[in-house]
């Protein structure tokens, strides 16, 4: 499979994936901020499944 994410999409996407993460460990919030895992991966890996389905890709046509 194609990377079908931008190098901003990305950092954002990890961001906010730890930033639940982070937030479901200090109890800030529930036990659904572990799902902060399936951004933090996908912009780990730099693809989207659902962007796939959609047919949208952020990524510049020059890279990877």
């Amino acid at each position: 499979m194609k990377v079908n994410e931008g190098k901003v999409d990305r950092a954002v996407r990890v961001i906010a994936g730890l930033a639940l993460i982070g937030m479901a460990l200090s109890g800030v919030i529930g036990g659904w901020g572990y799902l902060g895992i399936v951004p933090l991966l996908s912009g780990a890996v730099g693809l989207c499944p659902l962007y796939s389905v959609l047919g949208i890709n952020t990524c510049p046509s020059g890279s990877r």
